[in-house]
């Protein structure tokens, strides 16, 4: 949580809203995300919406294949979300994606052997029935004193 703290309500928002996007993510071709790959993502679609906001079109792309298809599926979720909000999105879009970035490297640090740490961090904290296995929830841990 501490990713989110400073964050305004709208950015709080969107930072929910990439969470579940990564954590219901299906690649095209069953080769899984890594950590790395969404760290890459979310650079490059936080750079293009930061010059986006300043009225310049230059799409930056990452630079592995894993995040190109990444920020391919994410950006029509925010253009759906940000839909006439203008600049003030894109710039709070860009603010919430640069802190995602920085929220897997500092999980990365934690577990540096486990590729995918910060996406595993996130399915235990976003429980959502898309993330079970055969859509099936899981029911929530019984704790007996």
């Amino acid at each position: 949580m501490q990713f989110v703290n400073e964050f305004s309500e709208r950015q709080s928002q969107l930072f929910m809203l990439i969470s579940t996007f990564l954590v219901r993510y299906q690649p095209p071709e069953l080769q899984a995300p890594t950590d790395d790959d969404v760290a890459e993502a979310a650079t490059a679609l936080g750079r293009t919406l930061e010059t986006a906001a300043r009225g310049v079109i230059y799409d930056h792309r990452p630079a592995s294949l894993p995040a190109e298809r990444l920020v391919a599926a994410l950006k029509p979720v925010l253009a759906e979300a940000g839909r006439g909000a203008g600049a003030a999105f894109e710039r709070d879009a860009a603010i919430v994606l640069r802190r995602l970035a920085d929220a897997v490297a500092e999980t990365r640090a934690t577990d540096q052997q486990n590729r995918r740490a910060f996406l595993d961090l996130l399915r235990r904290v976003i429980a959502t029935p898309d993330s079970e296995p055969h859509g099936e929830p899981k029911p929530p841990p019984l704790i007996v004193p």
